[in-house]
């Protein structure tokens, strides 16, 4: 084998691949900022912080899943040079978002009375609410967003998602200064002024991506005169189609990892605390591999235009590849700092809770061992979905997906999550069985699926 018709692709995978990383990076950053800004106050407020978000990951999952279904789309209709179908993408797909975004909120904001129901402390109960009721109005300029983002990047347009993102990062880091703990004169608001930084950072986010797109020589034609209330029945078929099963496919993932969350949440605030430590910063190494299935969606996508699955296949195992070596990178940096990252997140001269941020970091501590395993798992099936979608297949790897997470995973975490058995490191335990079978059965799938259309090529030859 000669391992340079992969690296070879570095350069390229990398330029495509890294804006999306930092613009990924920049959604969990917010939630990184909120962590540790909450986390100054107090272990109950970092708990609720986590138990609102839980829900908001699932809504996310599913908002973000469905827009994906944008890029592979725009990708191959821009490869073989068809305008119309590009335009016609992106509003379908803008319109759709939309819909979902204000769907989704209606649905958080209605079931907020489940909370009282889930066997949570009623401290951390009491403290979400308000949290989680903003949050959950922030979805709609979210989702919006990430409808204009995929459109952008099917157009290989990935930096400016990226400069969105870091402009919303510094509204969100000085609003939450500003309204957590009322300096210069503002309220002092607690987790609510977080939740006030993270809906005010969202806005900014659609309104400077809209903007600059529009001012772009590549995507500009394709945002003038849009008839938003024209739309055809065709492309919004084929839409839903593919963005319903790859929500789906997202939300068996961010699911588990929510469900870790509720299973933390009844062995107590501090268990519940270490886990959202665990897993946001888990969440920031994860996004680098998200930017990396971006890259295989927005690269299989043009070969797939192009009918040149011989290179695609190439180019997808070269995405496969660098993104094994980063990820080997970030178990090492797991393992040897894993007891002194969870500290960033706490107050060790808060006299107060001390006793609950000692616990809190041990049992982080122990977390990201776990985390530092099922890396490179983690790693490889995200990339590998981003290939699959690329291709368009979604059928399969939603049936994969549930098994992985659903059927293997979830019940691991459940058993060995108990209180008598591992605790929190025992979900997570379950976390690492099931991507780790995700994938592996997401490799053999993209393996058959390319050989397959080579082969077929081949023989009308």
């Amino acid at each position: 084998m000669n391992i340079t018709q992969y690296t070879s692709e570095f350069k390229k995978n990398w330029y495509l691949a890294a804006p999306v990383m930092l613009g990924m990076l920049g959604h969990t950053f917010v939630n990184f900022i909120d962590n540790i800004m909450v986390g100054q106050i107090g272990t109950a407020e970092l708990a609720a912080v986590s138990l609102g978000n839980s829900f908001m990951f699932i809504a996310m999952s599913l908002g973000i899943g469905f827009s994906t279904a944008i890029t592979p789309l725009v990708a191959e209709a821009d490869a073989s040079k068809n305008t119309q179908l590009v335009k016609s993408t992106y509003k379908h797909g803008l319109v759709l978002c939309t819909s979902l975004g204000v769907a989704l909120f209606l649905v958080l904001f209605f079931s907020t009375p489940i909370l009282h129901h889930m066997k949570q402390s009623k401290e951390v109960v009491a403290l979400a609410i308000p949290y989680y009721e903003l949050v959950a109005f922030s979805l709609i300029p979210l989702i919006i967003f990430q409808g204009i983002k995929q459109f952008s990047d099917g157009l290989s347009l990935t930096k400016y998602a990226m400069y969105a993102t870091l402009i919303a990062n510094i509204v969100n880091v000085v609003l939450n200064y500003l309204l957590i703990f009322g300096k210069f004169g503002f309220p002092e608001l607690g987790i609510v002024g977080a939740a006030y930084g993270t809906l005010a950072s969202r806005i900014v986010m659609v309104i400077y991506l809209w903007w600059i797109l529009r001012k772009n020589k590549h995507s500009r034609p394709y945002l003038k005169h849009i008839k938003i209330f024209t739309l055809e029945s065709k492309i919004m078929k084929k839409i839903i189609s593919l963005g319903s099963l790859t929500s789906l496919q997202m939300f068996f993932e961010v699911a588990i990892f929510t469900a870790a969350v509720w299973l933390s949440g009844t062995l107590g605030k501090n268990p519940q605390a270490a886990n959202q430590i665990a897993l946001n910063l888990a969440s920031m190494t994860f996004m680098v591999a998200m930017g990396l299935s971006v890259a295989a969606m927005i690269r299989v996508g043009n070969q797939k235009g192009l009918q040149n699955f011989t290179e695609l296949r190439r180019i997808a195992f070269s995405i496969f590849f660098l993104g094994l070596i980063l990820a080997t990178i970030f178990a090492i940096l797991f393992f040897i700092f894993h007891q002194s990252l969870p500290t960033i997140y706490v107050d060790y001269n808060d006299s107060v809770n001390y006793k609950d941020n000692i616990e809190v970091v041990a049992i982080a501590s122990k977390l990201l061992l776990a985390a530092a395993i099922f890396q490179l798992s983690d790693s490889a099936q995200v990339m590998i979905l981003g290939a699959l979608r690329g291709l368009q297949d979604v059928k399969m790897p939603t049936i994969i997906t549930f098994f992985s997470y659903w059927v293997v995973g979830f019940p691991i975490s459940y058993f060995l999550g108990k209180e008598t058995v591992l605790g929190s490191f025992g979900i997570w335990m379950g976390l690492l069985a099931g991507l780790t079978t995700a994938s592996i059965l997401l490799f053999f799938r993209f393996n058959y699926l390319t050989l397959k259309l080579i082969t077929k090529k081949n023989e009308l030859t």
